[in-house]
C-alpha cells in the first residue's frame, strides 16, 4: 500500500535547502528540527544529488577544444566557476583552460544582455504603457477630487466655528 506525501513540495524546497545549507549539523539533528523522518530527508537529498548529476549541464570544460567553440552550457559552466575568482586566481583558471580575461567579460556581457524583443513583448508593452497612463490620469483626477474635498471640510469647519461664535 503506497503512503500518500505528506509533504508539499514547497516544504521539501525548504528541507533541501536547509539541507545543503546545514553546516556542521547531521542530518538526524536537521531532520528533527524540520519534525519528520531522517529517511525521508536523506531520500530527499541523495534523489536531490542525482538529479542535479544528470541534468544537461556538462560535467567539465573541454581542455582539447578551443574555448571560442564551447557551446552556451559550457560558457555558462565558465562563468559559474570563475564568478568568485579575481587576480591571481581567475588569470591561473585562465591559464589551464586556454582561455583569456576578455573571453570570460565578454561571455558575462553577451549572458546578461537583454534578449532581442519579439513583436509580441512589444506589443504587451505597449498595452502596459496605456494601462499606466491611464491609471495615473485616474489616480490624478482622484487626488484633485480629495483635495477638493478636503478643503470644503476645512471651510465647513471655518464656518460652524465662525457660526458658533457669533451666537454667543
Amino acid at each position: 500500500m503506497k503512503q500518500r506525501n505528506r509533504h508539499s513540495r514547497e516544504f521539501q524546497a525548504q528541507a533541501l535547502l536547509k539541507a545543503r545549507a546545514r553546516g556542521e549539523k547531521s542530518l538526524r539533528e536537521l531532520a528533527h528540527e524540520l519534525n519528520m523522518s531522517e529517511g525521508t530527508l536523506s531520500k530527499w537529498v541523495s534523489e536531490s544529488k542525482r538529479k542535479a548529476s544528470s541534468s544537461s549541464m556538462p560535467e567539465g570544460l573541454p581542455s582539447e577544444v578551443a574555448a571560442a567553440s564551447w557551446s552556451a552550457d559550457q560558457r555558462l559552466l565558465a562563468l559559474h566557476q570563475t564568478h568568485g575568482l579575481s587576480g591571481t586566481e581567475l588569470h591561473a583558471w585562465c591559464r589551464e583552460r586556454g582561455l583569456f580575461e576578455h573571453q570570460l567579460q565578454a561571455w558575462r556581457r553577451a549572458f546578461c544582455a537583454a534578449a532581442p524583443e519579439s513583436r509580441e513583448s512589444k506589443t504587451a508593452f505597449r498595452e502596459l504603457q496605456v494601462k499606466h497612463d491611464k491609471l495615473q490620469r485616474e489616480l490624478s483626477r482622484k487626488e484633485k477630487a480629495l483635495a477638493e474635498a478636503a478643503a470644503l471640510l476645512v471651510l465647513q469647519k471655518k464656518y460652524q466655528m465662525l457660526w458658533e461664535g457669533e451666537e454667543k
